[in-house]
């Protein structure tokens, strides 16, 4: 699932002695031959650290009336869950999984909770208030992978460089936009959270967060993080990739995981 390594790279300003500038003398003053701006690195802190189920195969994160819900996959293990950010603690969890049905992003919108699921082109639709059981299903004709919304379309991920908007009553497709940087599409991308106007991604396989327009599909800045997939591999083999972005709004913090991680991480932007 998901092995093509994605690298991105951000083109550094050139800078010369000369305080008259020209396209001669600094080259970062060409315009890039895309029309579209390199992403800016953006600053950020780690400013909390909390305990993380390590059974979470994490592939969907997001708040929702102060509690966090998450999505996990792998298969048979497969679940919808209401955690104790906290503590970790596992709170409430619907198990959905099965040898075919493989769990993948959530999100909220209009009082109900949308999952996808990988391969399946099953699209699980439930009552906000109540995990246990779906009250209706949509067919998807692509690979599922991230969700999120803006407050009126459901935005979608397939694994490639496109974002779908997606009607939520019938799930037909409104509007395609390519992910893009100066060098070109950026693909697998994965999980998503929208925020003021702005579509947060993990890029699959990396420790890299991508903040997206959600008009043009222009990537605006990206967010480093330390490589945690290796340091948590190192107590616990089973532990997999960078996956998982939450918002909370009171905060206006983001929080984020992995794969099987043992930590729940708290950032604040710069």
């Amino acid at each position: 699932m998901k092995y093509l390594i994605v690298f991105i790279s951000i083109a550094m300003a050139l800078s010369c002695n000369n305080n008259s500038k020209t396209e001669e003398t600094d080259p970062s003053l060409i315009p890039p031959p895309s029309g579209i701006a390199a992403p800016a690195n953006i600053g950020f802190n780690i400013i909390s650290e909390y305990p993380h189920d390590t059974s979470a195969y994490t592939q969907g994160l997001e708040f929702y009336n102060g509690k966090l819900y998450e999505s996990t996959g792998d298969y048979t293990n497969s679940s919808i869950r209401i955690t104790d950010y906290k503590t970790g603690k596992v709170l409430q969890k619907h198990s959905m999984g099965s040898d075919k049905i493989f769990g993948e992003g959530i999100t909220f919108l209009n009082g109900k909770l949308y999952q996808l699921t990988w391969e399946s082109n099953i699209v699980y639709v439930y009552d906000a208030a109540n995990i246990n059981k779906p009250i209706k299903t949509f067919n998807w004709p692509y690979d599922g992978w991230g969700i999120t919304n803006n407050g009126k379309d459901l935005i979608l991920s397939d694994g490639s460089a496109n974002l779908y908007f997606v009607n939520p009553e019938d799930f037909k497709v409104l509007n395609t936009i390519s992910v893009q940087t100066d060098k070109g599409p950026i693909e697998n991308i994965n999980e998503l959270e929208y925020v003021n106007g702005m579509i947060y991604a993990n890029v699959y396989t990396t420790s890299s967060i991508i903040k997206i327009d959600s008009e043009s599909g222009h990537v605006k800045g990206i967010l480093n993080f330390p490589d945690f997939g290796t340091k948590e591999r190192q107590t616990n083999p089973r532990a997999d990739y960078f996956n998982g972005i939450a918002y909370d709004s009171s905060s206006k913090n983001l929080f984020v995981t992995g794969k099987r991680w043992s930590k729940l991480y708290e950032v604040k932007l710069d």
